[in-house]
């Protein structure tokens, strides 16, 4: 897979050098561009931003920097509007809720290019000049808001990159985890077995691995319950 990232913070991820994402790209199953969006500019401040049309508070990031940006990255490539082309996407508190099942579609993508927008976000002629050429999507990671998008760009690349074949040594331990199955993950134990007067639960001690399966569902059904029953909608006979 070939990720793009256009941001005004490109140390932001250089982190993306080091564990499993770091493998994976020296092993060549990632391919990673960084850009840095005021090299897009051409005056000597490298502005990006600009007051908003209409008035109110903060500054707006021009549209300018962002199309050339995007027209150097996408260059060549094949029409984004077919399954073949790139996903533009953009965190953005007004997007659509990321999610694990999202994760799995964007897995599955051979060019990802993330815009990380700042201030009081991006202007709105550029979702709207490259919906017209391709695949743009506004996603959110949650109901909060971040001073831009760095932060959730790497939660993405992190959650998309460990679902592509290759990058995580086990892919057994992907299906297990919490979200693959619409529940969260049951609570997991190794050595010793007692630790400061606590006992890991005897059934994870018994060898019996159908009677450990049940468990685990059960607690997963339990926790989903406890913490997130709005999870459980999609499970009416746990419910």
């Amino acid at each position: 897979m070939r990720i793009d990232i256009v941001t005004i913070f490109p140390e932001f991820f250089d982190v993306l050098d080091i564990s499993l994402l770091g493998k994976a790209r020296q092993s060549g199953i990632i391919e990673l561009g960084v850009h840095n969006l005021r090299d897009y500019t051409h005056d000597r401040h490298r502005t990006v931003d600009d007051t908003p049309y209409g008035g109110g508070a903060g500054m707006v990031m021009k549209p300018e920097p962002w199309g050339e940006a995007f027209d150097a990255i996408l260059e060549g490539e094949v029409d984004a509007k077919t399954a073949d082309g790139p996903v533009l996407i953009f965190p953005s508190p007004a997007g659509e809720q990321f999610t694990q099942a999202i994760a799995r579609e964007l897995a599955e993508e051979e060019h990802l290019v993330f815009g990380c927008g700042r201030y009081e976000g991006i202007d709105q002629r550029v979702f709207d000049h490259y919906a017209t050429k391709g695949r743009v999507r506004l996603l959110s990671l949650g109901d909060y808001v971040l001073n831009g998008g760095e932060v959730a760009v790497m939660a993405m690349i992190e959650a998309v990159g460990r679902l592509i074949p290759g990058v995580v040594g086990n892919p057994q331990s992907l299906v297990e985890e919490s979200h693959e199955d619409g529940l969260l993950e049951y609570p997991s134990y190794t050595k010793p077995a007692s630790w400061r007067e606590l006992e890991v639960p005897p059934v994870l001690l018994s060898g019996n691995h159908g009677a450990i399966a049940t468990w685990r569902h059960e607690q997963q059904v339990e926790r989903t319950r406890r913490v997130r029953p709005d999870l459980l909608a999609q499970h009416p006979d746990e419910a």
